[in-house]
């Protein structure tokens, strides 16, 4: 099957401006570098920075709103391999002036140079410190979620499950975009060959590099994925979206309906012609609807 030519018209000059390189030990320390550009900020939000044990985390916080507001913890992209926690920068420089939230962003360490349960450890711990600290940080402790996108959106499953397992930190929501959940990778759409953005052969890398020595084995936790997870019960209030033509397609729709079937209400948008990463195609028309309905949803998660 030709991918390529399930994507949707407006959506192919941005793809076929991405490198096509498949992750892989020798170019990993190059693409890490190449990620970074800051982009252009408003004066709407103030942003600081804090360490929770040796873990970086920035709060961005809408300029002169006072008061307790709801918080939306987020958790950036990359393969579990790559990223930083500035990626958020220009999501929480719309939202929290536009919701009037409080943005929380954590610097999980990466793999493989820290695998399984190190990130979601990471991430645990910046919710329970937000949580900890609402007072002092300005946030409405019921209401408190968590949104990831790609490998972020997986550790923000992850982050749910163990959440609801520890009852120390209630989750109001969770914001699941595009989210990486199931090492097995045995969909029809994981199976895909040609893939743009993501491939079948770097979502390999990313999961070996994040599960180490766990890695084809049966002993491989829910919290790590989260697509294994028996019991879907108890989670909060869910959006989960994936476009048609991302690798993550089947275990996402899967999941959304699990999660409904498990009592959990759940929203699910899938993006005709759409491939893992449409997002970077901003001004497109798939973009902005997603933008919207993501917005949309959290409004009335947070109202």
């Amino acid at each position: 099957m030709d991918v390529m030519a399930l994507l949707h018209p407006e959506l192919v000059p941005a793809i076929e401006a991405f490198p096509l390189l498949t992750l892989n030990p020798e170019v990993l320390p190059a693409m890490r570098a190449a990620i970074g550009a800051v982009p252009e900020l408003s004066n709407a939000v103030t942003r600081t920075e804090h360490l929770v044990g040796a873990v970086p985390v920035r709060v961005h916080r809408p300029v002169g709103v006072e008061g307790a507001l709801p918080c939306v913890l987020s958790i950036h992209g990359g393969g579990l391999v790559l990223g930083s926690y500035a990626m958020d920068d220009a999501t929480f420089d719309d939202w929290c002036p536009t919701l009037g939230i409080v943005g929380v962003s954590v610097e999980y360490r990466l793999a493989p140079e820290t695998p399984y349960p190190g990130p979601l450890e990471d991430c645990y711990a910046a919710l329970k410190w937000a949580y900890d600290n609402a007072d002092e940080l300005g946030i409405d402790r019921d209401r408190i979620g968590i949104r990831g996108i790609s490998a972020g959106g997986g550790l923000a499953a992850g982050l749910a499950l163990l959440a609801r397992d520890r009852g120390e930190v209630p989750v109001a929501f969770q914001l699941l975009d595009c989210p990486m959940i199931d090492d097995r990778q045995h969909t029809p759409s994981s199976q895909l060959d040609g893939l743009p953005v993501w491939s079948r052969e770097s979502n390999t890398f990313g999961w070996r590099s994040y599960l180490g020595d766990l890695y084809g084995t049966g002993d491989i936790p829910y919290t790590a994925a989260p697509a294994r997870a028996d019991d879907l019960s108890g989670l909060p209030p869910t959006f989960v979206s994936v476009g048609t033509v991302d690798g993550f397609r089947d275990e996402d729709i899967t999941y959304a309906l699990r999660l409904n079937q498990a009592g959990v209400p759940t929203e699910l948008h899938v993006y005709p012609g759409a491939p893992h990463g449409y997002q970077m195609a901003g001004d497109s028309a798939i973009a902005r609807q997603s933008r919207r309905d993501q917005l949309e949803w959290l409004a009335r998660q947070v109202g």
